[in-house]
């Protein structure tokens, strides 16, 4: 045991897992890779490495820190230094973490578990190159180039897609080891093996970055890099750029200073693991109609593309025409699967709430909620820290012997801040259209996994329906699960599309309830197809919609959200429900679009 407390595994000794220390070694080489992401479930000897790794960054003198899990936004950022501002009189600064980073390496470690606000502090940092701090009256800015090297499992947090893009490389630790390799680590660890020298590989990385600064890449393979990164439909630049400082270090750790094909073939994993799309391989109709229409004429493709094209406004009145009559048969479809829903970021406010819950970020009364920032506005709780950071550089002015002497002008109080819940309203469509192709069967499926998600963010949830010539609250406001979910197994389907009728019920819903409670915000998930056939006033159709939707934006503490049940993959699509959510200024998804393509998920298509 005191062989196995004493022993240090160095980057060398480090068994398996060789596609993880070569990502490490290329950002080491070329810093503009980008930054590394390493994926693994626990015991995969993530932290092991990256703690190995940091002793090779300090030998070749590059600065490197780790990010503590509890940093607060002025320890990563900077600050006054109250001890010595008291002092000397007048404001010392302090440096954060970003500024002593500059030109090295920020270490991450669980990075799916920090605060979703200091991440963009340190990620928005990054981007910019320069640290900004402004505190107690003064304004100063820093160089801040770093790169982040970061750990997570994937098991125990979701990472968002917006943050998982910002790194360079991505590299998957395997957790299966064969035999051999778990005798060496074995020996390793209890017996100390023959502890490796670093110092040649010093040297060599020394030499790498020298050579990496005259690696040259040619057009051809600039266009190669293009061409990889097209294929995979990978979103934005992103990919395109690192993966060109990819190859170059690559190159480099070869000894070569020409980039190849070959080099970008090795790293282009390594960039494009957590960018891709993933893309469900087409069925065999759809195959089958695929190979079909490529046998049509230029005159038949011509009248598809016509048909196929979003809607425009002047032709709403004429789809209504187009519109194939809605079943008045009544059928209840059950629920599909369930799925994993896309995190749902919705807009903050400025109301200032006494409130519970786990969506959305509001300012919170009270003594209850996180301590954001300092203000001088008077709150509830005075923030000692700034309030002594105020009147710091005026203490030998006042004569300062054994304590401080604060006035009131240097009172500063805190802001707090604190997740709160939203009524959600499921707006419904029952009509007939959507018993086609089982649509309605998808919709619940959809609708029960969003209860899930209300159930885990602490949400109300109300439920209207429309079919027919009417709608209904199906569901009045409540926190059960268990009786949403029975309400939606009763939905009918059949019967006409009275949509005006369903987002009028929305409206008077949230018009009575924002009414009773002020403080309550609201969520309107609006499921339909867009293919409305009824009025409600006589007005034409889509004209009555647009005034509804107007009246439904101007309502106050509302989001909305439309996901469209339409098959975007017939003959005739309308794109109704997109013009809908226009003019609801609403998020738009279509019913697919609605999963969450999680880190974990990834994961799992890699070990295919």
């Amino acid at each position: 045991m005191k062989l196995l407390r004493e022993f240090k595994v160095n980057f060398l000794n480090f068994v398996n897992q060789e596609n993880a220390k070569l990502t490490l070694l290329l950002n080491l080489i070329e810093p503009r890779c980008g930054g590394v992401l390493i994926v693994g479930k626990k015991g995969t000897g993530k932290s092991t490495l990256i703690k190995a790794f940091t002793e090779i960054v300090k030998d070749v003198g590059i600065p490197i820190y780790e990010l503590p899990m509890n940093a607060t936004e002025e320890a990563v950022l900077g600050g006054i230094d109250i001890e010595n501002t008291i002092k000397y009189g007048k404001r010392v600064f302090q440096k954060g973490f970003l500024s002593k980073v500059n030109g090295g390496f920020l270490i991450i470690e669980d990075i799916n578990l920090f605060p979703l606000d200091i991440l963009s502090v340190v990620f928005e940092t990054q981007a910019r190159g320069v640290n900004i701090i402004e505190r107690e009256g003064f304004k100063l800015s820093e160089p801040s180039n770093f790169q982040i090297l970061a750990t997570m499992n994937p098991e125990e947090a979701e990472f968002s897609s917006h943050f998982l893009d910002r790194f360079g490389l991505c590299v998957f630790m395997d957790e299966k080891i064969d035999k051999e390799k778990k005798k060496e680590i074995i020996k390793l660890h209890c017996f100390g093996g023959e502890e490796n020298s670093i110092d040649e590989l010093i040297g060599k990385i020394k030499f790498w970055r020298e050579i990496s600064k005259k690696v040259y890449v040619p057009d051809d393979v600039k266009e190669f890099i293009a061409e990889v990164v097209l294929n995979e439909a990978v979103s934005g630049h992103r990919a395109d750029i690192y993966l060109y400082y990819a190859s170059k270090a690559f190159a480099a750790y070869k000894g070569e200073t020409i980039v190849t094909e070959e080099h970008v073939k090795v790293v282009a994993p390594f960039v494009l693991n957590h960018r891709r799309r993933f893309i469900e391989p087409p069925s065999e109709e759809q195959e089958h109609s695929h190979e079909s229409s490529n046998t049509n004429s230029d005159e038949n493709k011509e009248k598809k593309e016509q048909k196929t094209s979003p809607i425009k406004n002047e032709d709403f009145e004429n789809a209504k025409s187009q519109e194939i009559p809605s079943s008045e048969k009544e059928e209840i479809f059950p629920v599909g699967e369930p799925f994993k829903v896309k995190r749902l970021i919705l807009r903050k406010d400025r109301l200032i709430r006494t409130v519970t819950g786990r969506r959305t970020k509001t300012k919170a009364k009270g003594r209850g909620g996180r301590y954001i920032r300092s203000l001088i506005q008077k709150r509830q709780e005075i923030a000692i820290d700034a309030t002594i950071r105020a009147s710091a550089p005026f203490q030998r002015l006042r004569g300062m012997k054994d304590s401080l002497i604060i006035l009131d002008e240097d009172l500063r109080y805190k802001e707090k801040e604190r997740k709160m819940s939203h009524t959600v309203i499921f707006v419904v469509d029952g009509s007939g259209s959507m018993g086609a192709q089982q649509r309605m069967t998808v919709a619940k499926g959809a609708i029960l996994s969003l209860l899930m998600d209300c159930y885990q963010k602490r949400d109300k949830v109300s439920m209207i329906g429309f079919r027919k010539d009417k709608a209904e609250v199906v569901l009045p406001p409540t926190s059960s699960t268990e009786l949403a979910i029975k309400k939606l197994k009763e939905i009918p389907t059949g019967g006409k599309t009275p949509l005006a009728a369903g987002l009028m019920e929305a409206y008077k819903l949230v018009k009575n309830l924002h009414f009773k409670h002020p403080e309550m915000r609201f969520l309107i998930l609006l499921l339909t197809d867009g293919k409305v056939n009824v009025s409600l006033t006589g007005k034409p159709l889509f004209e009555e919609i647009q005034s509804i939707c107007f009246m439904l934006r101007d309502m106050p503490a509302t989001d909305f959200i439309v996901i469209d049940t339409e098959k975007k993959n017939s003959f005739i699509k309308m794109d109704l429900a997109f013009k809908i959510a226009e003019w609801l200024n609403a998020r738009y998804f279509l019913i697919d679009e609605i999963k969450s393509d999680t880190l974990a998920q990834i994961v799992s298509f890699y070990k295919k």
